[in-house]
């Protein structure tokens, strides 16, 4: 087994080990808690979905407001994934992984209590700023732990607790009204996300820092003490090596071979096109997926169960109830990219996806010029959309920030490329209920359909395949 001579061990051996290596329960913990504050995130931002209604007549805010306090979580994730992701290549992903689940309880209990719709749109926006950190260190946790034969399927896989998180805001979100039919009830879904990630946070703890992010600072007897704690079948040879390394080197570490990276880089003429690539797609999906996806009960009590109820609250049900049975494509849509990434490719799949939720778009387009006499024309657009959204782009566009940068500014560019998507997010939750109360809701999808062609159009241009190479093959 080579060696550096005579600081240590050889760090392209080292990688190989973590690229080759067996499943083993570490990575599985790994993979899980990343997986959960996903989770996390998709209840929080979404479950204001169900809750919104009962806010905009509890506080009696206008559409502007309503506009605000839907994006304002968004908003915050901006600035949250792009300082949380180069704090995470700074400082390590452990730190920053524990600082920003904190961050994240004290502002969900926060917003319960909020008391005006002032003070709700801050605690969203500080709550945000957990949610936005999230995104950078779980796709950096995930990528550079796990083996490369699955690291695009367990990405996926913990990207798509995103979804099980949507649907779980959505069935908790109208348990809660129907065991409490009161206008308060949005009191209780804003504050129920605090329980679970007060328990996500104290499993953290015991996670073992990034070994790659060790050896990119140079600090190869971190490094290797990590991964020996991870891989349980480690070769011999390399194992009498590395015990030869542990015992002339017990304490002592390398000088780091790597400087912090400035932001020019991103957009140097080596890295222009994976930044166009991860950016632009992943901005104009969230521009349409958190546009339609917060104000999904929105637009389905508008085009299909206006006035079935007998007061705000019983729509409310009704329309939370149809959003509920159209978020299990959501995770049909993850499971069938787990399926297919690993064979069929990232692009392709982006491609199919930003098809399929062109198709889905048109049906629903259709659907809304005659409201509720095409109920069923609705629930196959929405059904189409979602799941073909999830199979591709909601999937890929997490998955391709955290492959296509260094180790040293992967954090970084994850951050960056999940800032921009926010800001999309922002603009699309502030956008929909304007253009839907200017222009009506078959311009607002018309506007919708024509930024995800676009993206279509910039993802064929800028194909970059990862699928099946390692790490350091694809930066190289």
């Amino acid at each position: 087994m080579p060696l550096n001579s005579p600081a240590g061990i050889d760090q392209s051996a080292l990688t190989c080990l973590l690229d080759d290596a067996c499943f083993t329960r570490k990575h599985r913990k790994i993979w899980f808690l990343s997986s959960m504050g996903i989770l996390l995130d998709g209840f929080d931002l979404f479950v204001l979905s169900v809750a919104l209604p009962l806010i905009i007549h509890y506080f009696g805010a206008t559409a502007l407001q309503a506009g605000l306090i839907g994006a304002a979580a968004t908003l915050g994730a901006i600035a949250g994934s792009v300082i949380g992701g180069r704090l995470t290549d700074k400082y390590g992903r452990k730190k920053i992984f524990l600082l920003d689940l904190g961050l994240f309880v004290t502002a969900a209990i926060c917003c319960g209590m909020a008391w005006s719709v002032e003070s709700l749109i801050l605690f969203r926006f500080i709550l945000g700023l957990g949610v936005g950190a999230d995104y950078p260190i779980c796709a950096s946790y995930v990528s550079e732990f796990m083996p490369k034969n699955i690291r695009g399927r367990m990405l996926i896989g913990a990207f798509s607790f995103q979804a099980v998180g949507i649907f779980l805001a959505a069935a908790i979100g109208l348990l809660i009204l129907v065991l409490y039919p009161n206008e308060l009830a949005w009191r209780f879904m804003l504050l129920v996300g605090a329980i679970p990630a007060t328990i996500i946070l104290v499993a953290r703890r015991d996670i073992p820092e990034s070994a790659r992010w060790h050896m990119k600072r140079g600090e190869t007897t971190d490094a290797i003490r990590i991964i020996c704690k991870t891989l349980h079948d480690l070769p011999g040879a390399m194992k009498d090596c590395i015990s030869q390394f542990r015992i002339s080197h017990p304490t002592i570490n390398e000088k780091p071979d790597v400087k912090s990276q400035p932001y020019s880089v991103l957009f140097s003429k080596e890295m222009r096109k994976r930044t166009i690539l991860v950016t632009v797609p992943w901005f104009l999906m969230d521009v349409v997926f958190y546009g339609i996806g917060i104000f999904t009960p929105l637009l389905l009590a508008a085009m299909a169960f206006e006035g079935s109820g007998t007061n705000f609250i019983a729509d409310d049900i009704l329309a939370t109830e149809g959003t509920a049975f159209l978020d299990i494509f959501l995770i049909i849509g993850f499971i069938l990219n787990i399926i297919l990434i690993e064979r069929i490719g990232r692009m392709k799949l982006q491609i199919i996806g930003f098809t399929g939720m062109a198709v889905g778009l048109g049906i629903l387009i259709i659907g809304s010029l005659y409201n509720s006499t095409m109920i069923g024309l609705l629930f196959v657009g929405f059904a189409i959309y979602n799941l073909l959204m999830n199979m591709g782009p909601n999937a890929t566009t997490f998955v391709l920030p955290a492959e296509l940068y260094p180790t040293e500014m992967r954090a970084t560019a994850h951050g960056f490329a999940a800032g921009i998507a926010k800001l999309g997010a922002a603009l699309g939750i502030i956008l929909v209920p304007i253009l839907k109360e200017g222009w009506g809701i078959p311009v607002t999808l018309g506007v919708m359909l024509g930024l995800v062609i676009l993206a279509l159009i910039i993802t064929f241009l800028c194909r970059i395949e990862t699928t099946g190479r390692s790490l350091e093959e694809i930066t190289d």
